[in-house]
């Protein structure tokens, strides 16, 4: 009796290791999609010289085009060493504050001390994560992603977590180039997909310089629950 109850049990266990694997569970309400085409490498925290950029005049357009003016809460995602940042600093003054963001701790180190050593007391330098910039709710005006949206993981969910930080009627500015993500930078349609599917309508297309664009969105409909966002497919 003894050995057949062990023979059972030996049966019982083989059969168990031979059983295929359970399916994985269910997307949770909280699941996000990953994107369905290549996410580019993130190469550098400077996107280029910073004389450069001054004399094309970048900043000082892109801040005219969004109306960033003093007084107003800005948030520069993906500052990097802060081109920008110190840009959008000037321009809403002391009235106003800029949130500098970024991944990186050794980035947020060095800005941070760029920040104080340069006397920009209206910043205030925050470390995020790729799909959360932590910032304070409700408190932008406006909110800038230059030359970085083809470096984000998932732009899903980093764009449904700022939602969070927009006052009403706050506008989204992203520049970017017109070309494959692979190749650094993001089609405007394929833009426009992924960041209607959070909710947005683009309010307007601005051609930069040949080779850039703004595109400029806001937040119209109701933020969908992360799993009831569909990815964009890379092409039309």
């Amino acid at each position: 009796m003894n050995r057949r109850v062990l023979l059972l049990s030996c049966l019982v266990v083989l059969a168990a290791c031979k059983a295929p694997p359970a399916p994985p569970p269910p997307p949770g309400e909280h699941s996000f999609p990953s994107v369905e085409r290549p996410v580019a490498e993130i190469v550098s925290a400077q996107f280029s010289d910073e004389e450069s950029r001054e004399q094309a005049g970048e900043a000082r357009r892109v801040m005219d085009l969004m109306g960033i003016a003093p007084g107003l809460v800005v948030a520069d995602i993906g500052a990097g060493r802060g081109y920008y940042t110190v840009n959008l600093s000037r321009r809403v003054g002391n009235a106003g504050r800029v949130y500098a963001e970024d991944i990186f701790s050794n980035t947020v180190n060095d800005l941070r001390g760029r920040v104080h050593a340069e006397g920009f007391s209206n910043v205030s330098v925050v470390l995020g994560t790729p799909g959360d910039p932590k910032l304070p709710p409700q408190s932008l005006d406006r909110a800038l992603l230059v030359h970085m949206y083809h470096e984000i993981e998932n732009p899903y969910e980093l764009l449904w977590n700022l939602r969070t930080s927009l006052k009403p009627g706050a506008l989204v500015g992203i520049v970017d180039a017109d070309r494959p993500t692979r190749s650094h930078g993001t089609p405007p349609w394929l833009l426009d997909c992924e960041v209607l599917a959070i909710g947005f309508e683009r309010q307007a297309l601005h051609e930069l310089d040949g080779k850039s664009y703004l595109a400029i969105y806001a937040a119209t409909k109701p933020r969908p629950r992360p799993i009831d966002i569909q990815p964009c497919r890379s092409a039309p």
